[in-house]
């Protein structure tokens, strides 16, 4: 590999100083050379790092250089690519060939559609244009807001360079090809279609190209608990039980839902400032469901905690801003609460700190009120969130994660509302108030979360 990138560098080396040679002979702006004619025949990616780094391609996306192959191409003066003029180095330009930097600011879903994906050479006398298919970067996706949806719910799906998505692949081969995209590209969204019945990624395909979510989507195969007939819900003096569930208020079709904070709760007014309420558990110790090695199945036991993600669904129909967090603990075994609290942080003075709080107003230091508005969306929060899990550099596996929770005192997933102060830094705390507000939950469950990476050209990574 390295002794292919060596030839491919001396290779441009000797080529420029060929066209130097060139340019110093012949007469770039002569008569005859202004007035002959163009032709282009290929298009060539140039990349050095590339296991093929003079390959014939079909496209290429901005900050790319390409090779044009051709005849009548010393004299050009100026390169036209989606209707920008783009700067080149007479330098590299011979006869037969040019090389030409994509600049970044070359129109691409925006340029003018007469110009559009095509490559335009001009010299005094003749001129030529070549149509090409001119990309912006990969596109990439940063989240999806509705990972087990109903038949008829909407999903979006966010990310970067998602414009003129036109068609969409379920898990199982089904295709949805009424979506909705984003003119800036950070999203598409669709309807869930009926009969989607197998779990996985979504594979979208627009103007930059084939994007691919992780496999998460309508994956419940490692539920945790979803109050109805998946996984056990435990019931003691400090929990709350299954006469504290209530029925989807948006009848979605999801059965029996969690609110946070119970009615029961917020008929007495709610949790005032420095309080918090019983904590939602499942069964535990006694409870087979509770031992995650049965998900093993389904995420290989060493996969890196980072790959791996918990989601649910949530129902906010009110903005939920300034006080208030809900905590998710992977066992019982919280002895403090809150924002910063010792079991939330990675730390070497309990045996198991393996959990989180989850704050959706607290963006960046700032209260950014969060709500749902008239839907469910889901949540997802990489297990590298949580407590021990959370040092950065770490390697932690799937197989530490399940060993922590089986080799605690009680293995019980659980989650909480609390409201204490939550000081944010040494300058900023924000100071807690009282709580009345419905928030609903549903739907536990872990998934695989590792990143997609679509390459433009498979055949590099059979030749790694």
């Amino acid at each position: 590999m390295k002794k292919l990138k060596y030839i491919w560098t001396l290779y441009l080396v000797l080529l420029s100083i060929g066209f130097i040679a060139c340019n110093e002979d012949d007469k770039y702006f002569d008569k005859d050379v202004q007035n002959s004619p163009i032709t282009i025949s290929k298009i060539y990616l140039e990349d050095a790092e590339s296991t093929v780094p003079d390959r014939e391609v079909t496209f290429a996306r901005l900050g790319q250089i390409i090779r044009i192959e051709g005849s009548g191409l010393y004299g050009v003066k100026t390169v036209y690519i989606n209707g920008y003029d783009t700067y080149f180095n007479r330098t590299y330009v011979s006869d037969k060939s040019m090389l030409v930097q994509l600049n970044s600011k070359i129109p691409v879903t925006d340029a003018e559609e007469s110009v559009r994906n095509t490559i335009r050479l001009v010299k005094d006398g003749a001129e030529t244009v070549y149509e090409f298919t001119i990309r912006a970067a990969s596109p990439t996706i940063s989240n999806i807001d509705n990972t087990l949806p109903q038949v008829g719910e909407k999903v979006i799906v966010y990310g970067n360079n998602l414009q003129e998505t036109n068609k969409i692949t379920l898990p199982g081969g089904i295709e949805v090809t009424d979506i909705t995209s984003d003119e800036d590209g950070e999203w598409y969204s669709f309807i869930m279609p009926a009969n989607v019945t197998e779990s996985g990624s979504i594979t979208s395909e627009g103007a930059n190209g084939i994007a691919i979510t992780p496999a998460c989507f309508n994956n419940n195969d490692c539920y945790v608990i979803n109050f109805d007939e998946k996984g056990v819900l435990g019931s003691w003096s400090a929990t709350y039980s299954s006469t504290d569930l209530v029925d989807d208020p948006l009848n979605s079709g999801r059965g029996k839902v969690a609110m946070l904070i119970p009615q029961s709760r917020l008929d007495e007014g709610g949790v005032k400032a420095g309080e918090r309420t019983l904590v939602w558990f499942t069964a535990g110790n006694d409870e087979p469901t509770d031992d995650w090695t049965r998900m093993t199945s389904f995420i290989p036991e060493n996969t890196q905690a980072s790959q791996i993600a918990l989601q649910f669904d949530t129902y906010i129909p009110e903005a939920w801003g300034g006080t208030g967090q809900m905590e998710i603990t992977l066992q019982n075994n919280l002895s403090n609460y809150g924002y910063g609290s010792v079991e939330t942080t990675f730390t070497t003075s309990i045996d198991y700190p393996t959990a989180m709080v989850w704050v959706p107003w607290l963006v960046d230091g700032e209260n950014v009120p969060y709500t749902t508005g008239d839907r469910w969306v889901t949540i997802t929060i990489p297990l590298t969130k949580f407590g021990k899990y959370s040092d950065e550099g770490g390697s932690h596996t799937f197989a530490e994660v399940i060993s922590d929770r089986n080799a605690g005192s009680y293995r019980n997933f659980g989650f909480l509302f609390c409201n204490s102060d939550l000081k944010y830094s040494e300058e900023l705390t924000f100071e807690a108030s009282n709580f009345n507000q419905k928030l609903y939950v549903d739907n536990f469950r872990i998934v695989p979360n590792a990143n997609v990476t679509v390459s433009d050209y498979p055949d590099e990574e059979s030749a790694e």
